[in-house]
Order: C-alpha cells, then structure tokens, then sequence
C-alpha cells in the first residue's frame, strides 16, 4: 500500500516540481507602476499596483521584456530568469508630452481588473484603471477601437466615438 501511495505522489508531484524548478519569478520596479509588463509579446499585467511591486512567473532563459505606458516612452530590454530564482529589473521610463484637450472619457468595465486595455492596438492600461465614476482615460474626439483582453476568457472589442466632455463606457 505505501509503495503505491508513493507512486501516486511521486506522478502527481513530479509535474508540479519540474515545472516549478524549471520557472524563475520576474519582479519589476519601475518609476511607473502602471506601465504594463510584457514579456517576449504576452501581457503579464501591471509593474505595481498600490506601490507594491508584483511578481510573475516565467520561464526560464532569456526574454524580450517590454514596459508600456501611455504617458511614457516604450522601453524594450532583455532579461535573463534563472530557475526557482526571483529577478528584479528597476527601470526609468522617460515621460511623454501632455496630450492637448479638448478630451472626452473612457470608462471600461471587466470582471478581471487586470484585464489589458487596449485602444487602436497600442496598450493604454488595465481595467481597473478606468473602472469608476472618478477614473477613466482621457481621449481626444474621434472614433477608437477599444479591446479589453482578461488573463482567461475571450477578449471585448468594441469601435467607440468620443466626444468632447462625455463618458463611453466599454464593458
């Protein structure tokens, strides 16, 4: 009996332990918590949320790694993970120019707050982001295509018109 309770933990476990060994952690500090990490092309979510740097599971070996914000130049570097170890990236985005008004709102809705935002293909920021009354993404008039991606389940897309001083909302 024990020598196939070992068996069975033995075959259960061992996925679970290779693909941990085989995984490092990713953690990024940035001057923008918002900037969305992306890592060789996939949307792992936010740097930080609430000044708490986040960490994410990658595998190991070397990556693109991407750091977007709207508000800031796009920075592309490579990093390196090493099996069950944590690397920390600390990066300086260079800001943007302000945009110049006139600007109507974009509000979004999605049960995953960390879902993806994007406008015309170019990532604006995650859901929560945009989510209540005192929050929402200041666009110029005009027609946008608005996708929402969550981390499971099929993405929103929706073709919006701003206007000056209104409020769309994508759910």
């Amino acid at each position: 009996m024990r020598a196939i309770w070992a068996a069975f933990l033995f075959a259960t476990m061992l996925p679970w332990f290779c693909t941990a060994q085989e995984n490092g952690f990713l953690c990024v500090k940035a001057n923008t918590g918002r900037a969305g990490v992306f890592v060789d092309g996939k949307y792992l979510g936010p740097a930080a949320n609430f000044r708490i740097a986040r960490t994410y599971s990658v595998a190991s070996g070397s990556h693109e790694l991407k750091l977007i914000d709207p508000r800031y130049e796009e920075l592309t570097t490579t990093v390196t993970i090493q099996p069950g170890k944590k690397t920390t990236i600390h990066e300086t985005l260079k800001e943007l120019p302000p945009p110049k008004p006139p600007f109507g709102r974009l509000r979004t809705e999605s049960p995953d707050k960390f879902a993806a935002v994007y406008v015309n293909d170019r990532y604006m920021g995650h859901a929560d982001e945009f989510s209540n009354f005192a929050q929402g993404l200041l666009l110029n008039p005009g027609e946008y295509t608005v996708k929402i991606v969550p981390s499971s389940g099929q993405p929103v897309s929706q073709t919006v018109k701003i206007e000056a001083d209104k409020t769309v909302t994508v759910k």
